[in-house]
C-alpha cells in the first residue's frame, strides 16, 4: 500500500482559501468594530446634550416665574423695589482677596516700545539700558526720573 502525502494539492487549495476569506474579512470586521465604538460614543453624547437641553428647558420655564425674576434681580443686580431700604453688606475676606489679586500689567507692544526709546533718545531723556554691571550715577541723585525706562526687544 502506498503512503500518501499529508498535504494534497486539495488540501493545500483549502488552506489558500481559508486564508483569503479570513484576510478579506479583516478590515471589514475592523471597520464594523470601529463604527459600532463610534456609535457608542454618539449616543453618551447625545444623553449628556440630552440632559443639558433639559436643565436649559427647566431653567427658562423658571425664568418665566415673576417672583423668581424678582428674587434674581435682587439677588445678582441689587435691585431695590420701590419704598425698600437695601443694604450690601461686604465680608472682610472679600474684600481682601479682591484688593489682594492684583491685574497683570498691559505689556505694550513691541512696535509702540521701540517708538518711545526712539523718541526718548531724540530728546535725550532716555536712560541707559541696565547690562549687569554697576550703573554710573546720576548727576543729581536726589531728583527722580519720572519717565519709567524703555525696554529694547
Amino acid at each position: 500500500m502506498a503512503k500518501r502525502p499529508q498535504l494534497t494539492g486539495r488540501a493545500a487549495i483549502l488552506a489558500v482559501v481559508v486564508c483569503a476569506i479570513a484576510m478579506s474579512l479583516a478590515y471589514p470586521v475592523r471597520e464594523y468594530i470601529s463604527l459600532r465604538r463610534s456609535i457608542s460614543e454618539l449616543r453618551a453624547e447625545k444623553a449628556r446634550v440630552e440632559a443639558e437641553k433639559q436643565a436649559l428647558l427647566a431653567r427658562d420655564r423658571q425664568s418665566d416665574d415673576p417672583n423668581w425674576i424678582k428674587k434674581t434681580a435682587k439677588e445678582r443686580l441689587h435691585y431695590c423695589g420701590p419704598g425698600e431700604k437695601c443694604y450690601v453688606v461686604m465680608e472682610p475676606e472679600q474684600g481682601r482677596a479682591q484688593a489682594a489679586v492684583k491685574q497683570p500689567a498691559q505689556v505694550p507692544p513691541w512696535y509702540e516700545t521701540l517708538w518711545e526709546s526712539v523718541q526718548a533718545a531724540d530728546k535725550g531723556t532716555g536712560r541707559r539700558a541696565v547690562t549687569g554691571q554697576q550703573d554710573v550715577p546720576d548727576e543729581q541723585p536726589s531728583k527722580k526720573p519720572t519717565e519709567q525706562p524703555s525696554k529694547a526687544h
